[in-house]
């Protein structure tokens, strides 16, 4: 059967069409990193793990060691740091390179550690501004690598934190 030149431009129109509504057409990585950092900003840490590869690689300079997979990422990074600064504002500044399926940015992170304790007993109680850059890789349509490269010795001062926790005080001995 031969379509007639009206069929193949209904085809070619519909076709990316039907391919959005069923969620099988591929984001870019800039759409991909604006719902991703939307879902940050959300403080919805499952949203947000939504957006990367069951096998994603993430590497966070403050945690200094790759995290591997959805959900250790997720907990060990994303849903730590929501829990840690409750009110926290992740923006992108400036215009992202962009190249294929990669994307790179600069950011501010801000936020109030009223939450879990970034280390030793207690949170600080401190608000931080950090600056930083990700590179970010993608892949159908999801985050297969993001590497966050920031100044944690920054993150430290504005927290307050000392260079290690002090020790906790010894029991008295029983008598």
């Amino acid at each position: 059967m031969k379509l007639s030149t009206i069929q193949r431009v209904a085809k070619a129109a519909l076709l990316p069409a039907l391919l959005a509504a069923s969620g099988l057409a591929q984001a870019n990585p800039v759409q991909i990193v604006h719902k991703y950092m939307a879902a940050w900003n959300a403080h919805n840490y499952n949203q947000a793990a939504l957006s990367l590869d069951y096998d994603v690689e993430y590497f966070d300079a403050s945690v200094g060691t790759s995290q591997f997979g959805i959900m250790t990422a997720r907990d060990n990074v994303i849903k730590f740091f929501m829990q840690a600064l409750p009110d926290l504002k992740w923006k992108m500044e400036g215009k992202p390179i962009v190249q294929g399926d990669n994307i790179a940015f600069r950011w501010v992170f801000t936020g109030t550690n009223t939450g879990i304790p970034f280390e030793c007993e207690k949170p600080t109680g401190k608000a931080i501004e950090l600056h930083g850059v990700s590179m970010i890789n993608t892949k159908g349509g999801r985050i297969v690598y993001q590497g966050d490269f920031y100044d944690a010795k920054t993150l430290r001062d504005q927290l307050g934190l000392a260079p290690t926790c002090p020790a906790p005080a010894a029991a008295p001995a029983a008598q």
